[in-house]
C-alpha cells in the first residue's frame, strides 16, 4: 500500500524529493528542533523559574552596554521580532528583573537595564544553564565533532540567508 507522501511524489516527478534517508535525517533533525528548545525552557524552569527567552534577555542585557542597552538593540542581539522582545520587557519588567525608561540620548526607544533582582536570577541560573549546555551539547561530541556541526549549522544557516529568510 502507497502512502500520501508516495502517491504525490509521482504524480510531481519534476520535483526533487527527499530520499529515504533524507527524509529520515530530515524528520530527525526537526525533532531535534523542536526538542531542543523544550528541554532548554524544562531545565531553566526547573532549575531557575524563569523561561529561556527571560535567560536570554538577561544574559544580552547582562552583556550589553555598561549603563543600558536599547530595546531595538536587544531585538537585533537575539534576532527576535520588536513586539516579542516588547511584550517579555513588559512582564520582566512586572517581575522587577528589568527597568525600562526612554533614550536618554534621543528620547526615541527605550533603555533597558537589570535590576538587582534580575542580576540575582542571572547569577543564580547560569551555573545550571551552562550545565545543560555544556553536558547536553558539547560532552557527548568529539573535537572533530563539534568542528564538523559548527561548518554544517553554518552551511545551512548560509543557504538560508541566501534565500532571505533569516
Amino acid at each position: 500500500m502507497s502512502t500520501i507522501y508516495e502517491k504525490v511524489r509521482c504524480s510531481m516527478p519534476d520535483i526533487r524529493w527527499l530520499s529515504e534517508e533524507e527524509q529520515q535525517l530530515w524528520l530527525e533533525f526537526r525533532e531535534f528542533l523542536w526538542g531542543f528548545p523544550s528541554a532548554m525552557d524544562r531545565q531553566l524552569a526547573r532549575d531557575s523559574g524563569m523561561s529561556s527567552g527571560e535567560y536570554a534577555v538577561l544574559a544580552a542585557v547582562s552583556q550589553g552596554a555598561p549603563e543600558a542597552l536599547r530595546s531595538g538593540d536587544l531585538a537585533t542581539s537575539l534576532q527576535w521580532e520588536r513586539s516579542r522582545v516588547s511584550h517579555l520587557l513588559r512582564r520582566m519588567e512586572a517581575k522587577g528583573m528589568i527597568e525600562r525608561r526612554a533614550a536618554s540620548a534621543d528620547g526615541r526607544g527605550q533603555e533597558i537595564t537589570m535590576t538587582n533582582s534580575g542580576w540575582k536570577a542571572i547569577r543564580a541560573a547560569a551555573p545550571a544553564h551552562v550545565g545543560f549546555v555544556r553536558e547536553a551539547l558539547f560532552d557527548p561530541l568529539s573535537e572533530l565533532e563539534k568542528d564538523q556541526l559548527r561548518s554544517m549549522l553554518g552551511k545551512i544557516r548560509s543557504a538560508v540567508v541566501e534565500r532571505e529568510l533569516w
